[in-house]
């Protein structure tokens, strides 16, 4: 089979994703988003990765999904359409990505499907903000709407400070996406999902930032998953529709516990080392299984 991998040159994903697909006998391509093109001509619809014909290619595995204007995120979401029209396994898919990426939809399809999430209230004004801060309870986690990582997340608790914040939004034509703060042990639980089955899972425990990103310092440690967290992974995948995804649960202090993001493009690095599930190999033989003969291609 011949795979594209669509990452950062440098990524250790783009390595190990590499590593696995030559270990199973594969050809894999790897380049970043902005080296895509279209190729629009009557009769035929196209994408090239620099000299590659992209919708010749038995797989592509999305593993960076970088910054960009407005148009840029479209025409890359589209792009992933086009090769999933044309019989290329995308993975994630390009409406799955499109999902997990939007912190409100992603909330709304989770509460849709049932599962617990912490109060949210999403906005475009720092009236409606400070408004839904005091809802809230006046302790609030404000995370920008397309994130991750941990990145641009803020706990804020004091009013005043409130107020300028959501001004500075509000100034800056974001949308304000307020979560009740949840007052935890240090610790949430990160699951990784597959074709609908966990592979596994760890715990995640920062005793110094309420973020418990192992990019913020987070200790990553093995977790036996409880029945529960394993139900609630799996229906949080399928809320957003993804094959591959990272699901975060948090805990509060009586024992509650929540759905606090869907990854549609998760890592899996200090998982890897933690529990020893070679999650690229798992992804590779996933291609493998769903496989389309090129003559089926529509």
């Amino acid at each position: 089979m011949h795979i594209a991998v669509l990452s950062h040159p440098k990524s250790w994903y783009r390595r190990d994703l590499q590593r696995a697909a030559e270990e199973c006998g594969h050809r894999v391509t790897t380049l970043p988003f902005e080296r895509l093109t279209a190729c629009v001509q009557t009769g035929r619809s196209t994408v090239w990765g620099e000299a590659i014909d992209l919708t010749d290619a038995d797989a592509v595995i999305v593993r960076t999904m970088p910054p960009g204007s407005l148009e840029q995120v479209v025409f890359r979401m589209n792009l992933l359409a086009r090769l999933e029209a044309r019989g290329v396994q995308v993975v994630n898919s390009a409406r799955a990505i499109e999902c997990a990426v939007d912190k409100y939809l992603t909330t709304a399809r989770l509460t849709a499907a049932g599962l617990p999430v912490p109060a949210t209230i999403v906005c475009e004004n720092a009236e409606a903000a400070l408004a839904a801060f005091d809802q809230l309870g006046g302790d609030v986690v404000v995370k920008p709407l397309f994130g991750a990582e941990g990145r641009g997340i803020l706990r804020v608790s004091d009013p005043d400070l409130a107020l300028r914040t959501f001004r500075t939004l509000e100034r800056l034509q974001a949308v304000l996406y307020l979560q009740r703060f949840v007052e935890h042990e240090g610790f949430d639980v990160r699951v990784m999902v597959l074709d609908g089955r966990v592979l596994a899972g760890m715990r995640r425990r920062n005793p110094h930032d309420f973020r418990t990103n192992v990019s913020r310092q987070a200790q990553a440690e093995p977790v036996q998953l409880s029945d529960r967290e394993r139900e609630w992974a799996l229906r949080a995948a399928s809320a957003v529709g993804a094959r591959l995804a990272g699901i975060d649960l948090l805990y509060d202090r009586d024992g509650n516990g929540f759905v606090i993001e869907v990854n549609g493009v998760p890592g899996w690095q200090a998982l890897q080392r933690v529990t020893r599930c070679d999650v690229a190999r798992e992804v590779i033989q996933s291609i493998e299984q769903h496989r389309e003969p090129k003559s089926d291609r529509r």
